[in-house]
Order: structure tokens, then sequence, then C-alpha cells
């Protein structure tokens, strides 16, 4: 958790534009053009569709960075069609709840992780043992729907934990109304050795969950039967 706007006046001294993918957070938890940023992106695939039906990207930025990226677009023909738009705008409308209901329910299960002796580490910014939680408490208006989990026993302990969910599924994707889980030793870092994993704050047990709307004492009950197999 990067508090911009040291970043974004030390990119203004030396002439450099702060671009900032925000996919996480979502304008419903942080704004970066407040924060100084000059552009911002989206992978509007996750929370703002928000039903993992659609393949779509956003940028916001000032009206000279917008005719640039339409101009590209044009070239590189990029601009998604039409349907994906429309199912983009529909998953829009619903955001606001959809993100309040995310950061309440990932706080939630969060919690109850953090007290859970199974796993070694939990790594969500609401919590107050999170190494950024005071950035994350001052900049953000929820602290998101993504939660990291490190389970003692390593990648023999995740594999039994993930088999044994019923709810969340086994998948890398995130942002969506259900609940997913991903290993990414086997996705987005798969690679990387394991010391350079471990280095990089991933190490074997690991798991990333995006956390969906289905109700915290559904998934907390799901996850404690999981743990209760290992």
């Amino acid at each position: 958790m990067l508090d911009l706007e040291p970043i974004a006046a030390l990119c203004k001294t030396e002439g450099l534009a702060l671009v900032v993918d925000s996919t996480f957070a979502t304008p419903v938890n942080f704004r970066p053009l407040e924060h100084g940023a000059d552009v911002v992106i989206h992978s509007a695939t996750k929370y703002l569709n928000g039903h993992s039906d659609v393949i779509a990207g956003a940028v916001v930025g000032s009206e000279a960075v917008i005719e640039e990226v339409k101009k590209l677009m044009r070239i590189w023909g990029q601009a998604i069609d039409p349907m994906a738009a429309w199912l983009v705008e529909r998953g829009m409308k619903t955001l606001v709840v959809r993100v309040e209901r995310h950061n309440q329910t990932a706080l939630a299960v969060a919690q109850w992780c953090s007290q859970q002796p199974q796993f070694a580490a939990v790594h969500f910014p609401g919590l107050p043992g999170h190494k950024d939680h005071e950035v994350a408490k001052r900049i953000l208006n929820g602290f998101g729907g993504m939660l990291g989990v490190e389970l003692k026993g390593g990648t023999r302990a995740s594999e039994r934990f993930l088999r044994a969910l019923t709810i969340a599924a086994h998948a890398p994707s995130l942002g969506g109304v259900e609940t997913l889980v991903s290993e990414p030793r086997l996705t987005s870092h798969a690679m990387l050795s394991p010391e350079e994993r471990a280095q990089a704050g991933i190490p074997d047990g690991f798991l990333r969950f995006s956390i969906g709307l289905e109700d915290a004492d559904d998934l907390i009950a799901d996850f404690a039967q999981a743990l209760a197999q290992l």
C-alpha cells in the first residue's frame, strides 16, 4: 500500500507521468487522480463489470490523455464490442453496493483468519497488524475484497485446504460476485523459483482470495471445515 502524494510530487519534480493501476481498489475505495496521479487504469473485467463475463479495460485521465488513448485505440483496434460495453455499463450500476459488501465481508473473513493458528500470516490492509494499515486507513474509503493467507505446511497444506473448500471457486480471476481463490505459484508468479517467490512475499502455501458477495458467516464456516481437514 503506497501513499501516492509523495510519489506524485517526485514525479512532477522529475517531469514524469504517474500511472496507477487501481483495479483492486475501484473508484469506490480510492481515486488516485485526487492524490496526484496523472493516469488511472482499471481492468474493467474485474470489479467494474463484477460478473466475470467480459474482458475490458478502462483509462482515466485528462482530456489530452484520453484523446491520445483514443487515437491509439483507432490505430491498434482495441475498442471493445458493443455487447461487452453494455455488460460493463450494467455492472457499473451496482458497483457501489457491491464494493461496500466486498469491503464488509472481506474484513470479517480476514479478522477470523487472523485468529486461526493454521495460518502463518494473513494479508489484509484492514487488519491493525498489517504493515500498511495506517496508510490504508488514511487514504482508502474501504479496504477492498482481496485477501492473502499463508498456510503453515506450505504447498501440501494449501492443496489440501483448496480441495476441501466448497464455496470458493479455484480460478485466477477476481472482482466478481463469487469468491475465487488462486495460487500465485501456479498463475501470476509461476515463472519464478520458490526462492524468488519467497523474496517477493509469496511463499509456498500462499493463497489469494477475491472475496465475493456471499454471506460472511457462510465463508467463515467453509474456511473452518477446510482447516479442520488439514
